[in-house]
């Protein structure tokens, strides 16, 4: 850390990503940044790509934040963020590499959530009674939910309520699918998508229960054929470990997300052991499905080792979770959900209005569904919430698993943030002061969340059938507190300052997008591509669009000119929008090339 009269820079230990933190004086947010570059870095030139405006918080009085433009192949993170209290600034300039801040991205946000202005005391709700959730609080909840639905392009959404242990409401808001008649209801069925995790890592409580394994217990003991890509890692993977994100393997989920119609259970579990950590066991959050994945069937096979692994599965929470909840219309079976009540997914299009979108993409999860493939409804999934604030009973006073093996699941398991932790397949918040415990679920199309609070036996669950869903999942929990401990009001504000960003994010893509893509361009992609870990991709004409087509699904693509002269072609289809593929050329071959955070894919030009 080198520390100057204003100015603090955080270096990453791989050396190449820092956080500057700079003190300024100023009259507006582009001159504290100006000052801040200025004292940084003043040789950068890098230009703005765009400036948000968001909601004044924690103390602060305004905040801007401030993106710049790069090019994929500069694999360049780059952010600047402006906090003013009275008239003195401070600003988070992020400056670094993808890789690096994708793998430490939970020690940037403990960084920057920790920024407060001096003697800021943060709100907390320690020691307020929490008011019930009566008509009038249920309806106040009902009104946030449908008025932010419209602002952020959420054609439906379900909602379950628990107070004192009890349901107290469930019901649903909006349409199933755009341009038909269909509502929503309390009994609709989602994609909950990870929140699968939570009820995954309860089967393996129910299994240390019946003495089938222990949480300390090494993994190779239980599934001796468990392995990962680095043998060290292997031996240190513990059953609690599973699903703890903190052995070191990153989020690498494309190759399950391109080839999967021939996948199985024991393919995936097979495709860990060709994954490698790419941090210190215990050092960071990093988040892996497959990791989940493989919680999920290793359970299964202790559960019944004499079937396949994903009837075992399905078989065991069927019978040990979804029938004694009474959690009837839930279901792994991707079509016997779609013959019934369930919403249909839907996204943007590359103008930033919602459609509909294919289901075909979300036929991913299937083999790896204990990571996220259930489907469910508000009326279902809040009977699991009220297993967890009820300690493992169900509402007979019957128990269905032991306190402490419940509990295991919430203990701290790796940082994902200030004050927040991941436990197992649980994250547990205690940004206000009490435990909040939650969980996130995002599929294409689909966007969930579930909360409580175990000290008050209140509880919610949250289901919606868009990608913008997902902005509306951390203001709900807000106005879950704002209502329930008379919180500041800052969830309706939150909602309108995303909105506003999503909206100014697209229009500025769209700026650079070429749609249909760019017929020279085009010109130049051989017809088909091949990658030894994602598969196929055939390049097609529909009309005036370019397809790109990877078999198991497929979606339209603009151009776009980098910075750096190179052309990218992006998917644009709702729900699967934002895969951005490089041409270039390798060894006198024209090749196509994709990246997640830590990782490069390239497909060859095939025959």
């Amino acid at each position: 850390m080198i520390v100057g009269t204003s100015t603090a820079v955080l270096d990453a230990p791989e050396q190449d990503s820092h956080v500057a933190i700079v003190d300024v004086h100023a009259s507006d947010a582009p001159a504290a940044v100006a000052a801040a570059w200025a004292a940084y870095r003043p040789d950068a030139k890098r230009p703005l790509k765009l400036a948000t405006p968001n909601p004044a918080r924690n103390g602060w009085d305004e905040r801007r934040t401030f993106d710049y433009e790069t090019s994929p192949n500069e694999r360049a993170a780059v952010e600047a963020i402006a906090l003013r209290s009275g008239d003195s600034w401070t600003v988070a300039i992020i400056d670094g590499t993808e890789p690096t801040f994708e793998k430490r991205g939970a020690q940037l946000s403990l960084i920057i959530q920790s920024l407060r202005p001096k003697g800021y005391q943060r709100e907390s709700f320690v020691g307020r009674k929490a008011l019930s959730l009566n008509p009038q609080r249920i309806e106040e909840l009902k009104s946030f939910v449908e008025t932010s639905m419209p602002k952020l392009g959420v054609p439906g959404a379900s909602m379950a309520l628990i107070d004192g242990g009890q349901v107290v409401y469930e019901g649903g808001f909006g349409v199933r699918e755009l341009g038909q008649p269909d509502e929503v209801d309390a009994n609709t069925l989602f994609m909950a998508a990870s929140n699968t995790k939570g009820m995954t890592t309860l089967l393996l409580a129910m299994l240390a229960d019946e003495k089938k394994l222990q949480w300390d217990q090494p993994v190779t003991q239980l599934y001796p054929s468990f392995k990962l890509g680095d043998a060290d890692t292997t031996r240190q993977v513990l059953v609690h470990h599973l699903v703890c994100a903190c052995t070191g393997l990153p989020r690498q989920d494309l190759e399950w997300l391109f080839e999967f119609k021939q996948a199985t259970p024991a393919s995936e579990l097979s495709l860990l052991g060709t994954m490698q950590p790419t941090s210190r066991f215990g050092e960071v959050f990093q988040y892996s499905n497959l990791m989940a994945s493989a919680a999920g069937f290793i359970g299964a096979h202790l559960y019944d080792p004499s079937r396949e692994l994903g009837a075992a599965y399905d078989d065991a929470m069927e019978k040990k979770i979804f029938g004694p909840l009474g959690m009837k219309s839930t279901t792994f079976d991707m079509e016997r959900a779609q013959k019934g009540d369930h919403a249909w997914p839907h996204g943007d299009d590359v103008d930033g209005k919602p459609g509909v979108a294919d289901m075909a993409f979300n036929y991913s999860i299937v083999p790896a569904r204990p990571a996220g493939g259930v489907w469910t409804s508000a009326h279902d999934l809040i009977r699991y919430v009220q297993l967890e604030l009820a300690l493992g009973k169900l509402p007979n006073g019957k128990r269905l698993v032991s306190e402490e093996n419940l509990l295991m699941r919430r203990k701290p398991q790796i940082g994902v943030g200030e004050d927040q932790y991941y436990g197992m397949g649980l994250m547990v918040d205690k940004t206000w002061g009490i435990p909040v415990i939650h969980h996130g679920g995002s599929m294409a199309g689909f966007k969930t969340d579930l909360i409580f609070l175990p000290d008050y036996g209140i509880g919610a669950v949250i289901l919606t059938n868009a990608d913008n869903g997902q902005l509306l999942l951390r203001p709900f929990m807000r106005r879950l507190l704002e209502v329930v401990f008379d919180g500041k009001p800052e969830a309706v504000g939150d909602v309108d300052g995303r909105a506003a960003t999503h909206k100014a994010s697209i229009a500025k893509d769209r700026e650079r997008l070429v749609v249909p893509a760019d017929g020279a361009e085009v010109a130049k992609l051989a017809a088909h591509y091949v990658s030894g870990a994602l598969g196929d991709l055939t390049v097609r004409r529909q009309s005036s669009s370019i397809i790109f087509d990877f078999g198991e699904w497929k979606s339209t693509v603009a151009s776009r000119k980098n910075d750096d002269g190179t052309i990218s072609f992006i998917t644009i289809d709702p729900a699967v929008d934002g895969f951005e593929f490089v041409a270039a050329e390798r060894g006198g071959k024209r090749v196509l090339i994709i990246r997640d955070g830590q990782h490069e894919y390239v497909f060859n030009e095939g025959a």
